[in-house]
């Protein structure tokens, strides 16, 4: 079997955006990004709001803002993340954060990688990755987050959680049913991006973060994380 250009969706939690940057982390994440773009691959990157969007959504609830509000401070706090993303991979990427679907699309290419956030109030930046994937067509969605992949139960407040190699959307709709849906309050995933996964049949694959190199191992399809199947 010969090589292939993949088109890759790629969604980085706020993870990697805490209050205290890791410009180590953020340039590791650079690094792989670029080695997979200048190999031949279409990357679109979506950046979560982390724990700095979380701090200006609870000061603007107590400042008495909408919900909508709320939203829209934490996609204007992703956008900043995407931005400086973006200003690692300067001399490659496609020069600006979109805000819009279609703008991402257009702008991108393979060896160009594009980099943004949120989009609009009520979606979070799980729901505009699975978008992005089904638009294009991606060969693959790779969701970058906090812990190894999907567990039975919270990994951190539980330790006899097991990790599961492999889930149904129907498995992950119970296991996140009862998650918060309220701005910045989107875990691992979230149920509007698991609808988009289903329609789309998008190959997911749900994956930790905290190595970068793990974004090279599942667009190779390594067995890692854990992968959304389809009954």
């Amino acid at each position: 079997m010969g090589w292939k250009s993949m088109k890759v969706s790629v969604k980085i939690g706020g993870f990697a955006f805490g209050e205290e940057l890791d410009a180590s982390l953020l340039k590791a994440y650079s690094e792989e990004i670029r080695k997979l773009s200048e190999e031949g691959h279409q990357m679109i990157i979506v950046t979560g709001g982390g724990k700095t969007a979380r701090r200006y959504i609870d000061a603007s609830r107590l400042l008495g803002a909408s919900e909508a509000l709320c939203d829209v401070l934490g996609i204007e706090v992703s956008r900043v993340n995407a931005l400086l993303l973006i200003s690692s991979l300067w001399d490659i990427a496609y020069r600006r954060v979109p805000r819009s679907l279609e703008e991402a699309v257009i702008a991108a290419r393979p060896g160009r990688p594009v980099v943004m956030g949120g989009l609009q109030p009520g979606q979070s930046t799980n729901a505009v990755a699975a978008l992005v994937a089904e638009l294009v067509n991606a060969d693959i969605l790779v969701n970058l987050t906090d812990v190894e992949g999907v567990y039975t139960r919270d990994p951190k407040i539980y330790r006899d959680a097991r990790l599961l190699e492999e889930v149904t959307i129907e498995q992950l709709e119970d296991i996140l049913s009862d998650q918060d849906i309220k701005a910045g309050g989107y875990k691992l995933i979230d149920l509007q991006a698991l609808r988009i996964i289903r329609r789309g049949r998008i190959n997911t694959i749900i994956v930790s973060g905290l190595n970068p190199r793990n974004l090279r191992r599942a667009v190779l399809n390594e067995r890692i994380g854990t992968r959304i199947v389809f009954k």
